[in-house]
């Protein structure tokens, strides 16, 4: 089976109906996030059956699918790089990281991003120098910067939350509401694991955080202290 084959196979499953919606859903008109994008209509549970059906396939394939022009095709092969990265040797481990981080520009939306940057990058950089996230959290490309917070998800998961709170203040003041909401979401999840330490972040930065970032961060807090922070009058 050849990327051809596979790409040919997931364009037949696409529903013109479902692309339309997508192309709103995503933003794809001039001037927003997703311009430029272009949809199949392939529901995200069919696109992971045909990750399974193909599971064999190469990194090199992945690859190639990757760089497709159709949004469905390129997330079918991230799924399938997060499953093989998954099974894989160390060495398998390394390949498909330092892949991933020579193509983010095909990693252009905040699903592709979301479904792939945490088990790919996260993963990879548990245990290791994770300097090269605050080099993609200070990158001109939306999307690098969110592949940067996003990856943090791996190591709150166990309970390593530095990264996250580092990257976070470097984000605070970003001009995009895309990393606004990750940042946000980032902080909930802290939350979940450890509330002191997220609010001991929130109440530093509380009052100069995008108001998106903020509601996001405290969505799980009870009604009354969520209206103190976001009137900004926690003190």
């Amino acid at each position: 089976m050849n990327y051809q084959e596979i790409q040919r196979e997931l364009i037949k499953l696409g529903n013109p109906q479902i692309a339309k919606h997508s192309q709103r859903f995503f933003k794809t008109a001039k001037g927003e996030y997703g311009y430029g994008d272009i949809f199949l209509g392939i529901r995200v549970p069919i696109i992971r059956k045909h990750v399974q059906k193909y599971r064999d396939i190469s990194i090199e394939i992945c690859i190639k699918l990757l760089k497709s022009k159709y949004h469905e095709i390129r997330l079918f092969a991230l799924l399938a790089m997060v499953s093989k990265y998954s099974k894989g040797s160390y060495i398998q481990k390394q390949n498909i990281f330092n892949l991933y981080l020579e193509n983010t520009k095909h990693i252009n939306n905040w699903d592709l991003i979301d479904t792939s940057a945490h088990h790919i990058v996260g993963n990879y950089l548990t245990n290791k120098d994770k300097s090269i996230l605050i080099k993609l959290a200070r990158s001109k490309s939306l999307w690098e910067r969110r592949i940067a917070i996003i990856a943090t998800f791996e190591f709150i998961k166990n309970y390593n939350f530095n990264p996250t709170l580092e990257i976070a203040e470097m984000l605070i003041c970003d001009q995009e509401d895309l990393i606004h909401k990750a940042v946000g979401w980032m902080l909930r999840e802290i939350g979940k694991k450890d509330l002191s330490t997220e609010m001991e972040f929130l109440n530093k930065h509380y009052q100069k955080m995008p108001r998106t970032m903020l509601r996001y961060a405290i969505e799980k807090f009870p009604e009354i202290e969520r209206q103190k922070y976001l009137d900004k009058t926690y003190y």
